[in-house]
């Protein structure tokens, strides 16, 4: 949600009225109002795979919500739908298709999602956030993933007084996302808590599902001295800007990372989705801002060697830094705004 909220905000800058569909079990529910959009809630659910049952009913439910996407369309008088992933994508480009509206699709991973696979023969136009193999004709495009204006506009000095972290400080984040990654979550604690010979201040991002056992831990922890928990942050900007090296997943959230020019120590999630999240983080591998540690392989003592390694050779960080940098894509978001637009008038740009 957050890349459309960012293709959102370039939308209403060019003057274009913009609306949200999405469902009130999901961020959405809180992140859209928030950010000062309208948006109207659908009754579907994702398909699980592994419960024939569960899935067939998922696939019902979107075809069912098919009527209440046309109904918000004739009522919002809307020219182009956007569809950027989720449960929603699929009875939203659906009933694009059904009403004659221009669509327009983004896919935030290194594969196309169910929902992008169904439409993409249909839309308008394909905004990719990585090259993907099969798909590189006229209708896509390589834009990148969007990331928010926070994130491009952090001031490092800020963020870092804000944290409490000196200038000549060495820093880590480590972030799994708004839930967490339970295994990165107890690893890191283990590594840079329950471990002597840290050297590097610690901001990390638990999550909510996991940050009552994380703190737990921590409180336990005997080197827990500059080690700073957050249960939850609605945007990256301030951490990433006061951050040198990021340890965390390698979902879309890899964007932000080189937007903010910060190397990263990856760790793919393991049952990820056509395993995209190791392909996303190979690309960043391949452009020399990043590691790669397997999930099952997390050990506290290597992976404190791995982080201490590259947060004390300023060289190699500097190095990664600027691969980092040079991966970056900051005008995705402006880019997959126009195409949007250009949609909406009659064509792709």
């Amino acid at each position: 949600m957050v890349p459309a909220i960012a293709v959102a905000d370039e939308l209403r800058k060019s003057g274009a009225e913009v609306s949200f569909l999405g469902t009130r079990e999901k961020a959405e529910a809180d992140l859209v109002p928030a950010a000062g959009y309208e948006i109207d809630f659908l009754n579907v659910h994702g398909i699980d795979r592994r419960n024939p049952l569960r899935a067939a009913r998922a696939g019902f439910e979107a075809l069912g919500a098919v009527g209440a996407v046309r109904s918000a369309l004739r009522r919002r008088r809307v020219d182009v739908v956007m569809g950027a992933g989720g449960y929603v994508a699929a009875p939203a480009g659906m009933a694009a298709t059904l009403t004659g509206t221009p669509l327009v699709l983004t896919e935030a991973d290194s594969h196309l999602g169910l929902a992008n696979r169904l439409l993409a023969g249909r839309a308008r136009r394909v905004c990719l956030a990585f090259p993907i193999e099969g798909r590189e004709g006229a209708r896509y495009l390589v834009t990148g993933r969007p990331v928010p204006e926070a994130v491009l506009a952090a001031d490092r000095g800020v963020a870092r007084a804000r944290f409490g972290i000196d200038p000549d400080e060495r820093a880590l984040l480590v972030v799994g996302g708004s839930l967490g990654a339970r295994s990165v979550n107890l690893a890191a604690v283990g590594a840079f808590a329950e471990r002597e010979g840290r050297d590097f201040r610690v901001l990390h991002v638990s999550g909510r599902r996991d940050h009552a056992a994380v703190r737990e831990r921590l409180a336990a922890a005997p080197h827990a001295e500059g080690y700073q928990l957050i249960e939850y942050e609605p945007d990256l900007g301030d951490l990433l800007a006061a951050s040198d090296l990021i340890l965390g997943r390698s979902g879309g959230s890899i964007f932000e990372f080189t937007a903010a020019g910060r190397p990263a120590v990856l760790v793919p999630y393991p049952h990820a989705t056509a395993d995209h999240q190791r392909t996303n983080a190979r690309w960043m591998e391949r452009g020399g801002a990043a590691t790669i540690v397997d999930d099952g392989e997390l050990d506290p003592a290597a992976l404190l060697a791995d982080v201490g390694g590259i947060l004390g050779d300023a060289k190699r960080l500097a190095r990664m830094s600027a691969a980092a940098r040079a991966l970056a894509k900051p005008r995705a978001a402006r880019e997959i705004a126009d195409q949007v637009l250009a949609a909406g008038t009659g064509g792709a740009k």
